[in-house]
This record gives structure tokens, sequence and C-alpha cells, in this order.
């Protein structure tokens, strides 16, 4: 309880009664009342007036240090002059052409000269498209159909990837999915290279894919020597190597996690900060697979190629934004400089574990912070690189997270911070005096949690 005799859940509620108005409202006509399945809370969510570089304002007139990050796509914080800017001039030029534009051939070249499997470029309208249209991809270049991925990690909401996101791993984590699409997927424990190699040699697989930092957002790392093991084994089988690095792309570096661990796939599928924080997405991969796009791939009956349609694929309003924030991630500077604020930061909130005495890790690579609250016996140890153990446990990483991270999220809004539940993305725009405020947020939300038994001592 508060000093004040108030639970955070009570507090919360008092806090914010225009965000709770809203939410009222949004009820009667959206169902869950959110539009994305992340920004869900209880009672009701934070709702959003503005936001400025790495700060934003919700209606009811309170400021934030801001990490939910336009869900990881504003690596140059939010509205950048550059982008701005740019989007502004293309407006007045049209939002849809309907047709062909100089921009798309200017966006597709800065991804093929930045990513290292970048040959040919196709773009869609978000990472799940991406997802969908790569693995397309993949079993007209094989003829193959089945699929490989792995616990934990996430690849949108597409059927045949919305698998083995949580336990129990061997069941779907929606409603609506046919059991004749889950035969088309060998869902593996992550980070063990001897079940995809039994899988690979069965000789059906069309493709596996990974998020290449690691499950869950970088949640279970895989490292370096797991994906040059995987890129071992696709190749020896024929196999499609496909990262998702809808997250990873130009954050770990500018050339993305296959830049940063030095393992090329095949095809990558790229979103957020591609699209400059405008709805966009892209695949891009080697030219043989790429061609399966292309008129004349196959001859004989139809279909002889992959079909792709899409009415905002490289809009030229996304393209403008995408063109501009790519030009600043060639530098190098932007991930530089949110690497660097992304190290200080878990730094800086380790610090406040060990202050409170609480129970649990801050890790993560490059711009990512993983908040990791759980009992002695639930909590993995953080090595040296920042990073946990890739062997630890996925079920037991995940286990009980929800209603802990729910907390946790509750109590640094009433402390001045915003995220994506216990996940943090850092921009380049965020500044040593934000990691300051967020640390004294994050001793505050600690004490509250603790006040109300809802986290354990060390």
């Amino acid at each position: 309880m508060s000093s004040h005799g108030k639970t955070i859940y009570e507090q919360y509620v008092e806090r914010f009664p225009r965000s709770r108005e809203l939410a009222e409202r949004a009820g009667a006509v959206i169902p869950r009342t959110v539009t994305h399945d992340s920004r869900y809370l209880r009672p009701f969510p934070l709702y959003v007036e503005r936001a400025l570089g790495s700060h934003k304002w919700d209606v009811d007139g309170n400021e934030y240090v801001d990490y939910a990050g336009g869900h990881g796509s504003h690596l140059l914080g939010h509205s950048h002059p550059d982008i701005v800017a740019a989007v502004q001039r293309q407006m007045e030029l049209g939002t849809h052409l309907g047709a062909s534009h100089e921009q798309e051939i200017v966006w597709a070249e800065l991804i093929a000269r930045l990513v290292p499997c970048g040959e040919r470029v196709e773009f869609t309208m978000s990472g799940t498209e991406s997802v969908m249209l790569a693995l397309r991809i993949a079993r007209a270049y094989t003829r193959r159909d089945r699929i490989i991925k792995f616990q934990g990690h996430f690849h949108g909401w597409y059927d045949q990837v919305y698998l083995g996101l949580s336990e129990p791993f061997d069941s779907p984590a929606t409603l609506g999915i046919p059991e004749a699409v889950r035969g088309l997927v060998a869902v593996l424990p992550p980070n063990q290279i001897q079940p995809p190699r039994a899988e690979l040699d069965k000789g059906d697989v069309a493709a596996v894919i990974l998020e290449p930092g690691g499950a869950s957002a970088g949640r279970l790392p895989s490292g370096r020597a797991f994906l040059q093991a995987l890129r071992d084994e696709t190749a020896r089988a024929g196999t499609v190597l496909l990262f998702d690095e809808v997250i990873t792309g130009f954050r770990y570096a500018p050339g993305g996690a296959q830049e940063y661990y030095g393992v090329t796939p095949d095809l990558t599928t790229l979103g957020k900060i591609v699209g400059g924080g405008l709805p966009a997405a892209a695949i891009t991969g080697k030219r043989e697979l790429m061609a399966a796009l292309d008129y004349g791939f196959r001859e004989g009956p139809a279909p002889t190629r992959v079909a792709h349609t899409g009415t905002y694929n490289a809009t030229p309003l996304a393209a403008a934004a995408g063109i501009t924030m790519l030009r600043h991630v060639a530098t190098g500077e932007p991930t530089r400089r949110a690497s660097d604020m992304g190290a200080l930061l878990r730094g800086s909130l380790e610090q406040s574990l060990v202050r409170a005495g609480v129970s649990g890790c801050v890790y993560g690579e490059c711009s990512l912070c993983n908040i990791h609250l759980a009992p002695p016996d639930r909590c993995p140890t953080v090595g040296e690189d920042g990073l946990i153990s890739p062997d630890f446990p996925i079920d037991v990483l995940l286990r009980g997270k929800s209603e802990v991270a729910a907390n946790l999220k509750r109590a640094m809004i009433l402390e001045g911070v915003d995220m994506l539940s216990d996940h943090l993305w850092i921009s380049a725009v965020h500044t040593a005096a934000d990691i300051e405020w967020t640390a004294r947020a994050f001793d505050g939300a600690l004490a509250r949690l603790l006040a109300e038994g809802l986290v354990e001592r060390r």
C-alpha cells in the first residue's frame, strides 16, 4: 500500500479520469477497448495526446519519458523534424498516386545497401504481412510446405506463426486457427540445434523462421553460435533461413542483427524502423528467392509465380518517412547512440533493483531492455555481456509474467514512465537526464510493488 493507504490499482484509477472516460467510450465500439492486444491494461489503458522526442503527454496532462517508442518504430524519437518535413512535402504532392513513383526505388535501394542479404526488396504494410509473403516465397522456391519456428518467438498474428508463444507451447495462442494449419508447423525449443536438425533431415521443410535477437524481442537471446549453426543446417538441407528482423532491423546495427552477428540469412522481414514511424514493412533477400515474385518465374500451368498485391504497398507518405529514417540510419550514429543509452539504462535500472533488494534482473542487447521480476528460483543470472544464458528455460522465463508486468507498468506510469509491459525500447534521442528520470521512477515503482507484496526480496 502507498503512504496514502491506496493500492497501485486504486491510484491508477484516480489519477487518469480522462483516460477512463475515453476507455468507456471505446468499449462501446472497439472490441476489448484497445486496437492492439499489447495496449490492453486493466482497468483501462493510458490515452496519449501528443509526443515529441523521447517524451509524451497523456490526455490528463501528465508527462512521461517514453519507452513504448511507437512499438519500437521511433529510433529517431517522436516527430523527428526531418521526418515531419519529408512527410509534409509529400502530402502536398499526393498521399496515394495509384502508380509507381521514384521514391519507392530510392527506398528499396537504401534497404538493399544496408541489409547484408538484401538483393531485391518487396514492400508490404506490416511485419505480419511481410512474414506471410516471405513464407509464401520460401514455399514457392523450395516446393515444400512445412516450416519450423521456435517457442516464444513472435512473428505477428498470421495463423501459421501464432503458435508456441506461451505454455502450453504445442497449442495455438489464439482461437480460430484450424488444426490443419498446425500440421504444417513444427514448434521447437529455442537455442537447441538438435531438434531443428532432426526436422530438417525429413527433407520437407521450406523455411526456418526466428527472431535473430532471441525470443520475444530478445527476452531469451539466441546468440551467434546458434544462428550460425542454423545457417549451416538450413544450407545443408536446402531450406530457406528466414530472419524476422521487424524488431532488430536497423536497431542492432545499420544492417540489422545479421550484420551485428555476422550471419546472413536467405530472406529477411522488416518493419517498424523501416517505415520511419509510418505504416510500412518490407521483405528483402537473395535474388533467386525474390525472383519468385517475377512474371515468368516458372513455366507451366498457372500459377507460375507468387502473387502479391496491396493498396498501400510503398505508399508515397511511408516512402518519404522511410527514406529519411534510413538515410539517418546509414550514418551509423542513431544505432550507436541508442545502444549507448540502452547500456546506461540497463545499468541504472539494475542498480535500482539492488538498492531495493528486489528479486529480478535487467538485461538486453543494443537498444533493448528487459526487466524480469521473479522469485529467486525463476530469475536467471545476467552475464558480463549483459545477457542471460540462451540455455535458460523459456517456460520458466515466461511463467507468471503477465500480471507482474501489468503491475509494473501501472506503477511506472504513476511514476512518470511509459513502456510496453516490462520491455523498453531506447531511441537515439533519449538522454542521460531521461535515464536518471527513469531510474528514479523505477525506485518509486519498486517501493510501490514491495509495499503491496507484489514482488519478492532477493
